[in-house]
Parts: C-alpha cells; structure tokens; sequence
C-alpha cells in the first residue's frame, strides 16, 4: 500500500510503508556484500537457522558495512523501529551464506536497511529494517544530516521514500495465551538495552514448532527498550505476539508470523 505525504522532498512525494516490503538489489549506489557461515550455536536441534541468529547476522551486516565504509559513527546513532524478515527457505547448521545490504529507502529522521541472505545449500532470507536516528546529545530523533549522503547511501535507494510508522494492533485479546518471560544478562548490549536480536527468540518459543518450519514472514515492532532485569509477559494468539512487562502491562514489543 503507497500513501502520500508532504514530509519528504515535496508535497506530491510517495511515502511506501518502511519496513515492510522487500525490494531488488539497487542498479546504482552502495552494495556491501560479504560472506558468512552459520554456526553450529545459531541452529535449532532439527539445524534450522533460527531467527535470533538471523537477526543477529542482519545486525552484524549492518554494523560491518559502516565500519568498512568509514563510518563507525553511524552504530551508535540508530535505533531499530521495525523489520520485515522473510525466510523463504530456512539457512541450515554450517551453510555458507552470501550477504548483500544496502540503504533501500530514506525519510527526515530515518532510514531503510535491506538485507538478502543466501546460502550454498538453497537457504534464502529477504529483510528490511526501519532506523530511526537519534541525536546523541538528547537521545532525541533528529535528522541524518549530510554524512549519511555520502559513500552513495542514499543513491542505493533510487529516490524510494518510505516511513516509520508502527502499524501492529496493540489491543490484547482476552483469549490470547499467556506465559512469562526473563531475558538474561548475557542479552544486554553496550548501551544497557536488550539487544535487537534478543528479542526474536520470542518468535522461536511461540512458532518455533509449527510456523517456522516453513516459510515464513516475521514482522518485529520495538516501542520500548527492556531490561533484563526486568520481569515480562508473553502474549500471544494465532500470527501475533505482544511482550509486555508484568507490573505495569506495559507494551514493549510486537511481533507477527505467518506463512509465506
């Protein structure tokens, strides 16, 4: 679905929904490709590439495209919003997969990751990640300024204009089932938040047995950052989950899952 907005660059610019479609290789701009093998730690007992080593090798990607661009900087100023995960056939135990990420989509405050993965025994993963980046002064959303533009970023994205919007139902069925929910210190990341890939383990405990055995499509929301010395609560009912913490219900994180 395509809306408009006068945000962007005009009154009559096309704003897609971020995060939340797949979209090919770009013909022109930077394309950060390198290699990776999944661990033997980063697969189910059946081998299956589980979905917090996935996210975990998007997150690497990223941060390895940055580094080799010369802008380390860029790590510490974004934060995740939402992503699209689409495995079309699940990487296994000791496949080596080929990694491509670019920048596929721009806003004032934001920016769209996408990533393919793709392994030597068939394995393919297509994701795109929305970013919002924060001023480190005020830990406030703030425009990506002129450094973003450069080592053809935002060429990558062929003029594409996207949002950041959060789009999951936040109101819990009665009927959705209940469990509780601990991350553990091991985690937390360097700026004293659960890690982003940490939280698709919840994903791995709801549908691990049944939806993700075959392809699927996972979408994630962070609203709020948690803690691991937090307590929480799991929530789920047919293809969406709601973590909340248990003393205040409050919504931290959704996740959806259904079949490709």
């Amino acid at each position: 679905m395509l809306v408009t907005s006068s945000e962007s660059t005009g009154a009559n610019a096309t704003i897609e929904r971020g995060g939340s479609n797949i979209v090919d290789l770009p013909s022109d701009g930077r394309v950060f490709r390198t290699t990776r093998r999944v661990s033997i730690d980063d697969a189910s007992a059946s081998g299956r590439m589980e979905c917090d080593a996935i996210a975990r090798f998007l997150q690497d990607a990223g941060n390895d495209d940055t580094d080799d661009a010369g802008r380390a900087e860029f790590g510490p100023v974004w934060v995740a919003r939402r992503a699209l995960i689409e495995i079309r056939q699940a990487p296994e135990a000791r496949e080596l997969l080929e990694i491509a990420t670019w920048c596929s989509g721009a806003g004032r405050r934001w920016a769209e990751r996408s990533t393919r993965l793709v392994g030597n025994r068939d394995g393919h993963i297509e994701a795109a990640a929305i970013w919002i980046h924060i001023d480190p002064k005020t830990g406030r959303p703030s425009s990506w300024g002129e450094g973003f533009g450069e080592k053809s970023y935002l060429e990558a994205t062929q003029g594409r204009r996207v949002d950041a919007k959060l789009r999951h139902a936040t109101d819990i069925p009665e009927s959705a089932v209940a469990q509780p929910w601990r991350f553990r210190a091991t985690d937390m990341d360097a700026f004293g938040h659960v890690n982003n890939a940490a939280y698709l383990a919840l994903a791995e405990e709801v549908w691990g047995a049944t939806t993700l055995m075959e392809p699927a499509r996972l979408e994630i929301e962070w609203r709020k950052p948690c803690l691991a010395s937090e307590q929480f609560e799991i929530r789920a009912e047919g293809v969406q989950l709601w973590l909340i913490e248990s003393s205040t219900n409050e919504l931290r994180v959704t996740i959806t899952c259904s079949p490709l």
